[in-house]
This record gives C-alpha cells, sequence and structure tokens, in this order.
C-alpha cells in the first residue's frame, strides 16, 4: 500500500490517472498533456506501474496504458479501515456521525 500512496503523493501523476480513467493511452499522448522530458515521463509512469496503478501492453512499437483502478480501490478502503470506516464505504452505507446515543 505504501507504493500506492508514493505514486498519488505526485500532482503529476494524479493527473495521469486522471487522464486514464477516460481510456487507454499511449505514452506520447499521456506526453502530450506535460511539459517533461520522456525520461521524467517514463520515470512517472514507471512508479505509477510499479505500484500497480497502471498497466502497459505493447502495441507495436507504443506501450498503451491502462488504469487499474481496483488497485487503487484497494489502496482506498485499506487506508479507510485504518480509520474505522472501511465497512461503511464497502457497504454503501453511511456512518452516523458525532455521539452516539
Amino acid at each position: 500500500m505504501a507504493s500506492v500512496f508514493k505514486a498519488l503523493s505526485d500532482p503529476t501523476r494524479r493527473k495521469v490517472l486522471s487522464l486514464l480513467k477516460d481510456g487507454p493511452m499511449s505514452a506520447g499522448e499521456i506526453s502530450e498533456h506535460f511539459d517533461f522530458s520522456k525520461p521524467t515521463m517514463s520515470a512517472h509512469l514507471g512508479v505509477l506501474k510499479e505500484a500497480g496503478l497502471v498497466l502497459d501492453k505493447r502495441d507495436g512499437q507504443r506501450k498503451i496504458y491502462h488504469l487499474q483502478i481496483s488497485v487503487l480501490e484497494d489502496a482506498l478502503l485499506g487506508f479507510a479501515d485504518q480509520f474505522g470506516f472501511g465497512a461503511s464505504l464497502r457497504n454503501g452505507a453511511e456512518e452516523p456521525r458525532g455521539e452516539k446515543t
């Protein structure tokens, strides 16, 4: 889970995930949204891949990146469990706030 939160700590990587929520993109298509060198963008994509947040597949000479939303969901639910409200998120129920009667 630590690698997921490390990946999410950077605004560039969060923007990449946001771009991928609309569908798979090549590394070149992702890079068009940033003013970075190819090695810098490759490093960001590597961190996301290492965390399991993206999956890359070869399409000829291009790499196509896909969002792995289940990994993100698992990490966020695990984080919620640490604070005692993960079960309510899994069940879609809202736990009461404030004092218990």
